[in-house]
């Protein structure tokens, strides 16, 4: 973390914040026909302009609870060869594009909190046959990947969901090689937040 980074208290308790996200995204793993607040699936990838080369093959599994807000993808290609760490990879949809672009030369690791998710995403990956995709239990505040591992860290609509920001991009310099880069979508708010809201829970997982 850079030594002049301010110091900032997260507004809501983290530890009910991420049991909170838990269980939105575990009905998105369990029932991802459900109705939820946002959109999912094939439909949103479409909408988000995903290469449909890679997206249209996949089986329904690697795609029906894809719940991004963005592609990060677009941002720039992934190199043939890359390390990816997918920050937040829910049930693997951002990993396994990745990993159509980074070939079997390249290495993906995946990064959820959420049971369901990992399950699914794992399940998908062995369905796949995707030696080069790994999914890991962790938070972003603490991602279980070794300093200076990857070339690309990617993320959709995962930062604004943790309270701890600055750690969470701390996170990310660390874990990224020297040179590496940061391609995440996510949603940013132009105007000041009351109070009242930052501190409303159902708001953050809203």
């Amino acid at each position: 973390m850079p030594k002049d980074a301010p110091n900032f208290e997260p507004s809501v308790d983290p530890d009910e914040l991420r049991e909170q996200v838990k269980e939105k995204y575990r009905e998105v793993a369990t029932d991802p026909d459900g109705e939820f607040h946002f959109h999912t699936g094939r439909y949103l990838a479409h909408r988000l302009g995903y290469d449909a080369a890679i997206v249209d093959p996949m089986p329904d599994a690697a795609v029906e609870s894809f719940a991004g807000v963005a592609n990060p993808h677009s941002m720039m290609p992934l190199e043939e060869g890359a390390k990816i760490v997918d920050a937040g990879s829910g049930a693997g949809f951002d990993s396994f594009v990745a990993a159509a672009q980074v070939g079997p030369s390249g290495k993906v690791i995946g990064i959820d909190m959420t049971e369901e998710m990992l399950e699914k995403s794992r399940v998908t990956a062995v369905a796949m046959e995707l030696d080069h995709v790994e999914f890991r239990e962790g938070l972003l505040e603490e991602m279980p990947v070794e300093d200076g591992w990857a070339d690309i860290l990617i993320s959709n609509g995962v930062f604004n969901l943790c309270s701890d920001k600055q750690g969470v991009f701390s996170e990310a310099y660390r874990v990224l090689r020297p040179g590496g880069r940061l391609q995440f979508a996510d949603i940013a708010n132009g105007k000041p937040v009351p109070e009242g809201a930052l501190n409303n829970i159902d708001l953050w997982t809203a």
